[in-house]
């Protein structure tokens, strides 16, 4: 059964850290390249779209996982630093700074109308800090996959 888990929660960190590397290698720099205006509004569009029960259902049940696999991982066992290392990147490094950092810019630049003169001071701003939170999950996301495919 724990092994099952640990390859559920292999899929799933690959998943989110495959959205996370997208992100930060075309989509924000596809709307970077749009009028700010054009940006704030699709972006706008992709933080609705994005909220789903299948994107919602893969990242919260990793993280679901991620935390089962570490207190299964006790007593230790040769595996454990491998699931706890896993569980805690994913953990800490992809839910932990989406919901700190990433959600909290997104919920700012809802209420941003892409028309106004502070837009392009606005979006400057979000798009430097969002990439950088984003590649940050997209590392530690990628240290999640890996991490928890050694413990296998």
């Amino acid at each position: 059964m724990a092994m099952l888990l640990t390859v559920l929660a292999v899929m799933g960190c690959g998943l989110i850290a495959g959205l996370f590397f997208a992100f930060s290698t075309a989509v924000m720099g596809a709307l970077g390249q749009l009028s700010p205006a054009a940006g704030i509004t699709a972006m706008q569009r992709i933080n609705r779209v994005i909220v789903n029960p299948l994107f919602l259902g893969v990242f919260f049940g990793t993280g679901a996982l991620c935390l089962l696999l570490m207190v299964m991982a006790v007593p230790w066992r040769g595996e454990t630093f491998w699931l706890v290392l896993g569980g805690a990147s994913y953990l800490v490094g992809s839910l932990g700074i989406t919901l700190i950092c990433n959600v909290p810019l997104n919920h700012r630049l809802a209420h941003v109308a892409a028309e106004s003169r502070e837009a392009d001071i606005v979006w400057a701003d979000y798009r430097e800090r969002w990439v950088w939170w984003n590649h940050l999950r997209t590392v530690f996301s990628l240290l999640a996959t890996a991490s928890l495919a050694l413990s296998l």
